[in-house]
């Protein structure tokens, strides 16, 4: 189907790229068609915001001001375009995607598929997280290679968004995932594709803020969390997701910018998670937090840490 819809794009350098790009996720998924964050030959980096119907240009340009000032504001563009099948635009230009042992792909590429990829078939112009940007290929890279140190018996997935993670997890490793999402949107979008890759059997989707559910909390405690949001949402449940993780837990945190990290692992740490591993993609960090594995011996209760955790 054709229709009318208009572009914002603004040329900046890399860091305010990805500070529009992080705030523009946060700010306008259910406006926007498709959003990108991208460098170009000459080194500049663009912006660009393809939107279904017209813009909300007092908006957007509002969003742009809080992450990059005013000045960036004012250098905005924002065009009005002829009709077009913007669905099937955005399928023709999504490229599978691999990240360790997954591919993300569109149906149109679901034959290009080797004999031992874990495809994951996910549809442009529904919802943010394809596997495109650099957030969500760290989190399935660290999917990827927990998934080869064994099982994970119960996972959560918070901002699940198309739910890609908790496909990936319930693929992976064959177990229960428990899914949540703030906005109500996205839990349709992920339902949806749940039964495209046949997962639906091992996923329990949950509408709600953050993990404020009922149904979060009878579900853990978890072996395995992951969490693609933002810094400010990541270090305001912390607790929570200790409280959540079962003893030697993995949580995988994304959504961050490589300054955020000194931020968001002092606040985990005092939780007694520690970093594991750190996953940097495209401007982005993904971190694996483990949680400290507890064991009752004589009576009393033993911490095992390994020595790594001395130099955090």
């Amino acid at each position: 189907m054709k229709v009318s819809s208009s572009i914002a794009h603004l040329h900046c350098d890399q860091l305010t790229a990805h500070r529009i790009a992080r705030i523009l996720d946060d700010g306008i998924e259910s406006d926007a068609v498709a959003y990108s964050a991208v460098e170009g030959d000459d080194g500049c980096w663009q912006v660009a915001v393809h939107f279904r119907d017209a813009a909300d240009q007092a908006r957007i340009r509002e969003l742009i001001t809080l992450a990059a000032g005013k000045g960036a504001s004012e250098k905005l563009v924002i065009e009005q375009l002829a009709a077009k099948d913007w669905v099937a635009t955005s399928l023709a230009g999504l490229t599978p995607v691999r990240a360790g042992r997954f591919i993300i792909h569109g149906a149109h590429d679901r034959t290009h598929l080797r004999a031992h990829d874990v495809g994951i078939e996910i549809e442009a112009a529904l919802a943010f997280g394809t596997g495109h940007h650099g957030t969500t290929r760290g989190c399935l890279a660290a999917l990827s290679d927990l998934a080869k140190r064994g099982r994970r018996r119960k996972t959560l997935d918070v901002g699940t968004g198309t739910g890609v993670l908790a496909i990936a997890s319930a693929l992976a490793f064959r177990t229960r995932v428990v899914a949540t999402d703030i906005d109500k949107k996205a839990v349709e979008v992920a339902r949806l594709n749940l039964r495209r890759n046949r997962t639906a059997a091992f996923v329990t989707l949950v509408h709600a803020a953050g993990i404020n559910s009922p149904v979060v909390a009878a579900g853990g405690p978890y072996d395995l969390i992951t969490a693609n949001i933002l810094l400010k949402p990541l270090t305001s449940i912390s607790v929570s997701l200790r409280q959540l993780a079962s003893s030697g837990a993995r949580i995988i945190l994304s959504g961050l910018l490589p300054t955020d990290v000194n931020a968001a692992l002092p606040i985990y740490r005092a939780q007694g998670l520690f970093l594991e591993k750190k996953i940097l993609l495209d401007g982005w960090a993904t971190l694996v937090l483990r949680r400290r594995t507890i064991a009752k011996k004589a009576g009393r209760t033993a911490r095992h840490l390994p020595a790594s955790d001395q130099l955090l």
